[in-house]
């Protein structure tokens, strides 16, 4: 691979796509591989013992995800989260977060993780750079958490994690409850009063078609407004104006102990302030969690590109991006084809 061409690293002219929004944030998976089984994501039935996971040679290296880093920000993007996949399965994974922590005009990374492996791994990625992490964590119960993960590994493995990460400076960790109605809904205070105690951040997700292999039906979506009426029953709240592209609509604590923020994919899509890209592990580009196809960026990279040449696929995919799956879902248009999550990284 060629070295990078020099360019300034932002542009004055951010990327916009077809309904003026811009491109700020950019996921990025660095790996297909994970340690659990959640049934919303990678159930067991499709992902088993012998699923064929991808070869080293498909994955992106490290080198070049801090290229297409570097292209990404010169289009815009402020923000870089690393998913999976679970990231920390990726070997020296804190390698990367310096590199992306060094590229000009990112202000914020970020991973999301399972948290199995986060104790032993806090300290490091934050000494690298990482600001900070998501934990996905269903529930405080350690049966419905086994279920709902379908893993061996114990809730507290997860929990220890989680403290590890605060006491890095990791904080206020943020938690992502995938709320599904007959599994874990009747254990959501437990979770926000565990949230309140430790300074955390609970996200409630309301379950989605993310893919096809899910099982989803929408009687099992919790939507965000009975989320938001149960927690206030207890906990007063009072909104969050604002958003700043961010998915979530962020409420704060009436007593101050900290925020709550929910994500309404299904009952209250927000696709008109969506500003985010994914890259998958094997570096194709999507402009939707909910697309159905890619756009081939490792092609590009390993072709002997320059940088201009990366620059101008990126700018031109996202000049075209017309993406707004969950308006259309709203609409009854849920027969649409899309990408699986795990493919996606989230």
């Amino acid at each position: 691979m060629p070295a990078p061409t020099a360019y300034s690293p932002v542009m004055t002219q951010p990327a916009r796509d077809r309904l003026g929004r811009g491109l700020r944030d950019l996921r990025i998976s660095v790996t297909d591989r994970c340690n659990f089984r959640c049934p919303y994501c990678m159930p067991r039935e499709v992902f088993g013992a012998d699923h064929a996971f991808l070869p080293r040679s498909e994955v992106l290296s490290f080198e070049e995800i801090g290229r297409l880093v570097r292209v990404f920000a010169s289009l815009g993007v402020r923000k870089v989260r690393l998913t999976g996949g679970e990231p920390l399965l990726r070997r020296d994974l804190d390698r990367l977060v310096a590199m992306v922590a060094e590229v000009p005009g990112v202000e914020d990374v970020a991973l999301t993780t399972n948290g199995a492996l986060l104790a032993s791994r806090a300290q490091a990625l934050a000494d690298a750079g990482l600001h900070r992490v998501t934990v996905s964590l269903d529930s405080l119960d350690p049966d419905v958490f086994r279920r709902m993960a379908d893993t061996k590994v114990p809730l507290q493995r997860v929990l220890d994690g989680i403290e590890a990460a605060a006491a890095a400076g990791l904080g206020p960790v943020k938690l992502n409850t995938v709320l599904k109605r007959g599994e874990n809904d009747d254990g959501l205070m437990d979770l926000v009063e565990y949230a309140r105690e430790g300074g955390h951040v609970l996200r409630v997700i309301e379950y989605m078609d993310v893919g096809t292999t899910n099982g989803w039906r929408a009687e099992e979506t919790v939507p965000s407004e009975e989320v938001l009426a149960r927690i206030a029953e207890r906990h007063p709240l009072v909104p969050v104006p604002e958003r700043d592209g961010a998915p979530a609509e962020r409420w704060r604590y009436a007593d101050g102990r900290g925020e709550v923020g929910v994500i309404s994919s299904v009952s209250s899509p927000f696709c008109g302030t969506c500003t985010r890209a994914r890259i998958t592990a094997v570096g194709e580009l999507f402009t939707c969690l909910f697309a159905a196809s890619g756009t081939d960026l490792r092609a590009v990279l390993r072709s002997g590109a320059t940088d201009d040449e990366l620059r101008e696929a990126v700018a031109g995919r996202w000049a075209r991006r017309d993406d707004r799956y969950s308006e259309l879902r709203a609409s009854g248009a849920t027969d649409l084809p899309r990408a699986e999550m795990s493919y996606l990284g989230g």
